[in-house]
């Protein structure tokens, strides 16, 4: 389907919704809850922060969408461009690191305004899949390595993520046998839930409410939570525009790298209901949504395809489904230290959960086989990207060049 046309509006009234819109929206909110601050915490943030950034950025989102069933919120690979983007400029969970994340998604949400305001949608087909398979697949192995320490309980010395994870898996004397037994249950819950017992189990949310019940009733001695502050988050935009410079060019490349995502589920969708979807369109529902994240105090967000294919799954026809979502997570907002008896490692089983799908060895092993040039490129950005961790976002860079300077090779041949 098509972009949509020159005169199209880029700002849209929602359609009438329909019952189902309601149930679809609350069964996105029950995954999108714990998903969110498992979230949070690989972006380097408190896991509360995370529910700020489900709560007003779907409901903006809906407004401006072009696809009734895109879920907007935190994701696993935007969190890992933007730990990335801030770690080397405050320290992961500080004051200051979340005053960065708010002023990055701020930087994120002007972007990608920007492009869809001039209508230059036409840039999603500049990513090429090359570049994004090569990072998809490397984000997806520092993600997984990122929450092995969290899973299996074990405090490691500071080090890079894949030494952290090297160093865990070396000393299972250090495991802590409750940590690994509950992130094992999560990840079992949500990946087995749902093909054996039904697409729409509530996996996340039943290890969530597990895991508070084990923790409140046992000596549970691993991580938890904590603290957690109730209340809805403050609105503003006080934020630290000194440091606008250095996180320039981090947010220039999560609004592309980070836009691919909810551009392809929008695609995907229309293509298969016969609908028109409007990159335009997107690209300003996703700023709208990255702007109310920074004036929430949160982080960069991005359309998800998992709770998208939830939410259509569940019967969504309209874009309230989305705004039903938001509206969840704001009236659960009050009643949020609940969940601070929940062990971390059940917010690490939830991340390896959602993310393990995308290692995708055997697609780049195709490319070799279809395009030698394009195995290269993609080859490049999966050992750039695992090379420069944590600064994944230059490992994109590196896999953008690399297309580029491929392309003018073929040119001149």
């Amino acid at each position: 389907m098509s972009d949509g046309a020159s005169t199209e509006a880029l700002v849209a009234p929602p359609s009438r919704p329909v019952p189902a819109d309601l149930l679809a929206g609350l069964s996105v909110a029950m995954v999108l809850i714990p998903q969110s601050m498992a979230y949070a915490e690989l972006a380097g943030l408190p896991s509360h922060i995370g529910l700020f950034a489900s709560a007003l950025p779907p409901i903006l989102a809906a407004l401006f969408a072009s696809s009734p069933y895109l879920q907007t919120g935190p994701v696993a690979l935007t969190s890992l461009l933007t730990f990335g983007a801030l770690a080397s400029l405050a320290d992961p969970g500080s004051a200051d690191y979340v005053a960065l994340a708010a002023l990055l998604a701020l930087m994120v949400g002007v972007t990608r305004l920007l492009l869809g305001v001039f209508r230059l949608g036409v840039v999603t087909y500049l990513m090429r899949d090359p570049v994004v398979a090569g990072f998809t697949s490397a984000a997806a192995i520092l993600i997984l390595a990122s929450q092995l320490p969290k899973a299996l309980g074990t405090a490691t010395p500071s080090g890079g993520v894949l030494w952290r994870a090297g160093w865990s898996l070396g000393h299972p004397g250090g495991w802590e046998m409750a940590s690994l037994a509950i992130a094992t249950t999560t990840v079992l819950l949500v990946l087995a839930g749902r093909r054996v017992v039904h697409r729409m189990f509530p996996g996340a949310l039943i290890a969530v409410g597990g895991g508070v019940i084990v923790s409140r009733l046992t000596d549970y001695a691993g991580p938890v939570v904590g603290d957690v502050p109730t209340g809805l988050p403050s609105l503003s935009l006080d934020l630290p525009w000194g440091s606008t410079g250095s996180l320039l060019v981090g947010g220039i490349l999560i609004a592309l790298v980070g836009f691919a995502e909810p551009a392809s589920i929008a695609r995907v969708f229309a293509d298969e209901d016969g609908q028109r979807w409007s990159a335009n369109r997107e690209f300003v529902s996703q700023g709208v949504a990255n702007v109310a994240a920074a004036v929430s105090g949160s982080f960069p967000v991005g359309g998800s395809f998992s709770r998208s294919s939830l939410n259509r799954l569940a019967g969504a026809r309209t874009r309230w489904s989305g705004m039903v979502t938001g509206i969840t997570v704001l009236a659960f907002l009050p009643f949020a230290d609940v969940l601070a008896p929940l062990p971390r490692a059940t917010l690490g089983g939830v991340v390896i959960a959602a993310v393990v799908g995308l290692v995708k060895p055997g697609r780049l092993m195709r490319m070799a086989r279809i395009s030698p040039t394009d195995a290269v490129v993609a080859w490049v950005t999966f050992f750039a990207t695992l090379a420069l961790s944590p600064r994944v976002e230059q490992g994109v860079l590196v896999g953008i060049l690399v297309s580029l300077a491929v392309g003018l090779r073929r040119r001149r041949a």
